[in-house]
């Protein structure tokens, strides 16, 4: 049974993240982690006490992270003193931070990812192979939606499929459209665009639940990792 640790437990993805894993006999929750500042602070959450000492993850196999980057960079520091292994899907890190992670991961296994769905992974692979196969011959946009309260623009997967997209055909991603609308979990389309034709790769998030489920397949994945830097591309292949 894989010991994990939450943070951002009171947020969309940390909460979604704790009542799938509640339902996972792969997982027992030992540690559920929050902002001092946040109003449910202290209180408790499905019957476990929430936590906002980084520390208070001693003990903990795995910890997932879906929070701020600097909130990201404290507990990744928790994660090094206490030997507590990592899956990151926080996005808008600074150079700098996605450095420290890189550093990190010399010392503990780290699944470091954009995006966390099964289906995006895939669409990743699309793009970079679509790319390849047209070359220069097709200008490259993306439009990338999400809900109002989602602060970094263009979002994490959106800068993901760009980098795919420039690795294939040689030619750099400047036309990034980023929508923020409602409460939009989260749509990307890539388009390829010739004088001849258009080719559309899509992809529409339903729910929360398929970031989630990621999530914790990642943390399966580290269990028997000792150190590293992996992506959901090295889970899924």
């Amino acid at each position: 049974m894989i010991k994990l640790a939450i943070s951002g437990c009171q947020g969309r993805m940390g909460q979604r993240i704790t009542e799938l894993a509640l339902a996972d006999n792969d997982f027992k929750i030992v540690t559920l982690l929050e902002n001092p500042n946040h109003p449910n602070a202290n209180a408790k959450f499905h019957g476990i006490k929430i936590q906002t000492d980084p520390n208070t993850i001693e003990g903990s196999d795995v910890l997932i992270e879906f929070t701020t980057p600097e909130a990201t960079v404290t507990n990744l520091t928790a994660c090094l003193k206490h030997n507590v292994k990592m899956v990151i899907g926080t996005t808008g890190l600074s150079a700098e931070q996605v450095e420290h992670i890189k550093r990190a991961s010399k010392t503990i296994p780290i699944v470091f990812s954009s995006n966390m769905s099964v289906g995006v992974n895939i669409v990743f692979g699309l793009v970079r192979e679509t790319a390849q196969k047209i070359g220069k011959n097709y200008d490259v946009r993306i439009v990338e939606a999400h809900h109002i309260h989602k602060k970094d623009k263009p979002s994490g997967t959106a800068k993901t499929l760009a980098q795919f997209a420039e690795e294939g055909s040689g030619v750099p991603v400047t036309d990034i459209k980023s929508i923020r609308e409602d409460e939009i979990v989260g749509d990307h389309e890539v388009i390829f665009d010739s004088p001849e034709d258009t080719i559309t790769i899509r992809h529409h998030a339903k729910s929360r639940d398929i970031f989630a489920k990621g999530a914790l397949v990642a943390a399966k994945f580290l269990a028997k990792k000792k150190t590293g830097l992996f992506n959901m591309q090295d889970i899924f292949s």
